[in-house]
């Protein structure tokens, strides 16, 4: 391992992870992860979206929710098991002191896996959580996924009418977050505040297969006996108006970059 990155606890030295893969591990960018994306877009409010916006966040007047279902296989770093995803995102522009980038703001993304969860949140700056994450049901043409934390279910998502897509996918667009962490001993004051980005260029990804569906997802409200540390997030969720549905698609590929080139925003 050339490059130390370096995670709690540090005593031990770096931490195996995505972009540090001791030997006799390799990174295999053509054909690591498998990846099956699910993933449904409805127009939604931009004041409603902006309520839910770090500092320095606005949402584009093209205003719309993306939630997107993701399943991982063969990935390198974990020696070839997986994990599943569940993300939210929302269209935005994020203004720096020297830079203005729009892209895709990733509000949440829960993982089924705490490893990535871990090195995601520290060393990357994504907003990452834990849930459980099935798909229940996969047909020719109908897949159905469900989120439940502790046996509470809270989301689900349905594609139907899977098909040939007739139309290209759209332009990758740079992913967008806010990195913040807490300062110890100091309520309400961060050590750290920034945003970050992932940027759009991923040379090593290939799309095996797009197929277009229609699609559904909701989230369920909650209390907070049934979700004590994830009410506040899947209540707002829920409470985002859903108007014309925009689109809906599963798309198969493999490969993929490692995130080093995340960076902070200028």
């Amino acid at each position: 391992m050339t490059t130390q990155y370096l995670r709690m606890p540090i005593g031990f030295g770096p931490f195996p992870g995505p972009r540090q893969i001791p030997s006799p591990g390799r990174r295999d960018a053509a054909n690591s992860p498998h990846r099956t994306v699910a993933a449904v877009t409805y127009e939604t409010d931009a004041e409603a979206i902006g309520a839910l916006l770090p500092p320095g966040f606005s949402p584009l007047a093209d205003a719309s929710v993306t939630v997107e279902v993701q399943h991982l296989e063969h990935i390198d770093w974990l020696a070839g098991r997986g994990y599943s995803t569940l993300g939210v995102k929302f269209p935005v522009q994020y203004r720096g002191v020297t830079e203005r980038i729009e892209g895709d703001f990733l509000a949440v993304l829960w993982e089924n896996l705490a490893d990535p969860i871990l090195s995601g949140r520290e060393e990357l700056g994504y907003a990452k959580l834990w849930c459980d994450i099935k798909e229940t049901s996969k047909v020719s043409n109908r897949r159905k996924f469900l989120a439940n934390w502790l046996g509470h279910p809270f989301f689900t998502m349905e594609l139907a009418n899977l098909r040939e897509a007739t139309s290209p996918a759209a332009a990758r667009r740079p992913m967008l977050h806010y990195k913040y962490m807490p300062k110890t001993g100091c309520p309400g004051h961060a050590d750290i505040a920034y945003a970050v980005v992932t940027p759009a260029l991923n040379p090593d990804i290939t799309i095996e297969k797009r197929l277009s569906a229609d699609g559904a997802f909701r989230f369920q409200q909650s209390t907070w006996e049934e979700l004590p540390t994830l009410f506040h997030i899947v209540n707002a969720l829920a409470g985002l108006p859903l108007h014309r549905f925009r689109s809906a698609s599963l798309t198969v590929s493999r490969g993929g970059k490692d995130l080093s080139d995340q960076r902070i925003i200028g």
